[in-house]
């Protein structure tokens, strides 16, 4: 029974992609739909099942399915684990991925591939299930390289557009240079503990103590850190993010805001126990997560494009969970995933709700007072700007501040960092909210004819997302600290909770003026100055370089593009052509000769005999007078 109902769990998202491969051309599109969501949410009440009955006895599930690999000393299964961290991905993996389904019968309706659509949406569920739910490294790269393929997928999805390919292919192709890295960390610790199962290799760093911490154990480390910058988008990986913006919005509620770029963060909170043994590897973590939060909110301050500002925002907070990883807070790291999960993909689909309304578009300078037409919109995105920009008492406020005060504690200097990334977050997401629902509409007079709320299947998922924004904090309030102590057990060491002293309401204080700071910034300049963006070539000075992303693909096309496409255009105009000429000219020899060697098969028997003694003769003479 135990393994039928992970198999269900597990399998039935898959079930939902081979019923929309074979038959969802061939049923209504409401129907292939429906069949793609309640795969999904099958699968979240299996989740909600196991999270209970976890929660309950806070014993751990691990099932092993079949032996996997028997290779002299190094043996591995592929094994099912549902403990207290598997759980709570699985819940807003599967949670929040039904929501995001529901709203993409709406929103993809009008698409001619829609069966297709909901096929790879549910593929993408099946192999981010895959990755959470494993009980070693191995499996986990299954799923890892599975949601990088639906990623490809889906971000071109609208392949007749070049431009859509090329983000597809960028997406992909970054991810290989992280994925090479985390395969190189496998192989050292197969090498190392003979096995790539978590616990195995937990319960060999304790035999053996941080003895090999110098050398394999922190190259292992660092590689892996490597694997979840490029998943997760860090510096210098974070490119393809943005760009992965040309999928369909629900794509981008999904994939790159709620799921596969958290999958990182899972990673190295589920080998915390080897982290923890590399404080080295554990600093450029911190410095790296930092840095991208910084970069990437400064970014953001000046996009015009709404999905590129969430995108960059997306990108920032990254770096601040990976802030606090580098600093060994992974609860905290955790509980801002989760807040995360919940105002991002409300802002994503609000933003798409958006798009919906206005027949594509996408550029904030043409919208603004949308709020009158399109108030639940407007009203769920408001609720989860304030969760973003850490305004008490929404979910963004709890788990940001946690990461600052922890931050406050290892490092002033990332203090200090992580809180003007705080700050630019609040001014850029409030410069998109005053952009795109306040003031007079810009956009064109047929677009404003036509403005409305979009329908229910959009508008329903929107407000639970923007409830669970609002209380999602609650997971770990101060005092209960419950998500705290659910996680624990997958925690090497146990950390101490004090209760809330000067110091910490200090910080907190700091960190919601900041907030306040950001917002009002952004209020004077887009509301009481009634400022409005320019055009592209009307900006100068360093704000070019920020709008243009510091220059950053530019620079990869010069270092990296461009040689290889010169490389590759010498192999292929010269080196290729001298190389078939040559073996043609070998070919051509051979040829010669054998024209030439035809003709002295003329079926003279004569001639044939006279041959034989001649070479009878040559053979004696050489055996019995050169020797």
């Amino acid at each position: 029974m135990e393994n039928s109902l992970i198999l269900l769990l597990l399998l039935t998202p898959f079930f939902g992609f081979l019923f929309n491969v074979f038959f969802g051309k061939s049923v209504s599109k409401s129907v292939a739909g429906f069949i793609g969501t309640a795969a999904v949410v099958v699968s979240f009440i299996i989740s909600i099942i196991y999270f209970m009955q976890v929660n309950g006895s806070g014993q751990a599930i691990k099932v092993s399915l079949f032996d996997w690999i028997s290779v002299s000393n190094f043996k591995l299964d592929f094994g099912i684990l549902l403990d207290q961290l598997s759980l709570l991905w699985l819940l807003f993996v599967t949670g929040i991925g039904s929501l995001i389904h529901l709203y993409s019968i709406s929103y993809m309706h009008d698409d001619e591939n829609m069966h297709k659509f909901f096929a790879y949406l549910n593929l993408f569920v099946f192999f981010m299930i895959t990755l959470v739910v494993g009980s070693n490294l191995l499996v986990m790269f299954i799923g890892w390289e599975g949601v990088g393929l639906c990623s490809y997928l889906l971000i071109g999805f609208w392949y007749k557009n070049q431009d859509y390919n090329n983000a597809a292919k960028k997406a992909f192709i970054m991810n290989r240079i992280g994925d090479l890295g985390f395969l190189i960390g496998m192989f050292i610790l197969a090498y190392c503990f003979n096995s790539l199962d978590y616990s195995l290799i937990q319960t060999g760093i304790m035999v053996k103590g941080p003895v090999n911490a110098d050398h394999l154990i922190s190259i292992a480390a660092l590689c892996l850190f490597i694997g979840a910058t490029g998943k997760s988008a860090q510096l210098p990986l974070y490119t393809w993010l943005p760009d992965a913006m040309a999928g369909p919005t629900p794509v981008s509620a999904l994939i790159h805001a709620a799921t596969m770029v958290t999958a990182g963060i899972f990673m190295l909170t589920r080998m915390n126990f080897l982290f923890d043994l590399t404080p080295f590897v554990q600093h450029i973590i911190a410095v790296v997560g930092a840095v991208t939060a910084l970069v990437a909110a400064s970014i953001g301050l000046l996009q015009n494009d709404i999905k590129k500002v969430l995108a960059y925002s997306t990108v920032s907070q990254l770096g601040l969970m990976f802030l606090a990883l580098g600093m060994g807070a992974y609860t905290v790291a955790v509980f801002h995933v989760i807040t995360h999960a919940f105002f991002k993909a409300c802002l994503f689909l609000g933003s798409g709700s958006v798009i919906h309304a206005l027949h594509g578009e996408q550029d904030m300078r043409k919208m603004g007072g949308l709020r009158k037409a399109m108030p639940i919109t407007f009203i769920t995105m408001l609720i989860s700007t304030l969760a973003i920009a850490g305004i008490f008492p929404f979910a963004g406020f709890w788990s940001k501040d946690e990461i600052l005060m922890v931050a406050f504690e290892h490092s002033k200097a990332l203090w200090i960092v992580g809180s003007i990334a705080s700050i630019m977050t609040a001014f850029y997401m409030f410069r998109l909210m005053y952009l795109t629902f306040f003031k007079e509409f810009r956009g064109t007079e047929e677009q404003k004819h036509h403005l409305h709320e979009s329908p229910s299947l959009i508008t329903f998922p929107l407000i639970i997302l923007a409830a669970l924004a609002t209380v999602g904090g609650l997971i770990n309030l101060p005092g209960s600290m419950w998500l705290t102590h659910f996680i624990e057990p997958i925690l090497k060491t146990k950390h101490e909770h004090h209760a809330l002293g000067n110091q910490e309401y200090a910080l907190m204080g700091v960190a919601l003026a900041g907030a306040v700071i950001g917002i009002a910034w952004a209020y004077a300049k887009y509301i009481k100055q009634s400022f409005v963006p320019g055009e592209d070539a009307q900006i100068q000075g360093f704000s070019k370089t920020i709008y243009n992303k510091y220059y950053v693909d530019e620079f990869y096309t010069f270092l990296i593009v461009k040689p290889l496409n010169s490389i590759s255009n010498f192999f292929r105009t010269t080196l290729e052509p001298a190389l078939s000429k040559s073996v043609y000219g070998l070919g051509t020899v051979a040829n010669e000769l054998g024209n030439k060697g035809r003709k002295l098969q003329n079926g003279s028997i004569g001639f044939y005999l006279f041959a034989f003694v001649i070479g009878f003769f040559t053979i004696i003479i050489y055996l019995f007078l050169v020797k």
